[in-house]
């Protein structure tokens, strides 16, 4: 597989994520942190973007709430090159009903090679990295060889 750069310049664009039992975590995190965040471009599920949004006065593009679709939508972002870095606070304690869009979320940060946090010590690391304030480029897998062998298996399929 060949790899293609992708640039990640200053501000990133950073999805924020919080499972309900976690969302008390997060908010003390973004709080800690909020000098850092406000320097780039943060997103977030319903009910967490809602609760960082008015409890710390952050600019936050908000999507659904997770289990009506927000994970998805933010899935769909990353898989478009609009989220450079994923924070996400889930609860491994408790089962989520949208547990399927939780693995497809994942999957797709590790499909489209962006740094995930999903607890509050990988987000320092994160956070605290001299890449969150550089032009990081960012290499992520093409994707091509994977389109092309779809097309000639189904050549009348494929556009």
């Amino acid at each position: 597989m060949s790899n293609q750069e992708n640039s990640a310049i200053s501000p990133k664009r950073i999805a924020l994520i919080a499972h309900d039992n976690k969302k008390d975590d997060l908010l003390a995190w973004t709080a800690f942190n909020k000098e850092k965040l406000t320097k780039h471009m943060l997103f977030a599920t319903g009910t967490t973007g809602r609760l960082l949004a008015e409890k710390l006065d952050l600019e936050i593009e908000r999507m659904q709430s997770g289990p009506l679709g927000g994970d998805l939508q933010i899935g769909a972002k990353i898989s478009e090159g609009k989220i450079d870095i994923l924070i996400f606070f889930w609860d491994p304690l408790e089962a989520q009903p949208h547990d399927p869009d939780i693995k497809a979320l994942l999957r797709l940060s590790v499909v489209w090679n962006i740094p995930v946090a999903m607890n509050r010590c990988s987000a320092d690391y994160i956070i605290s990295s001299p890449l969150l304030e550089s032009d990081y480029e960012r290499i992520a897998p093409d994707h091509e060889e994977y389109k092309a062998r779809l097309e000639s298996r189904y050549p009348d399929l494929i556009n």
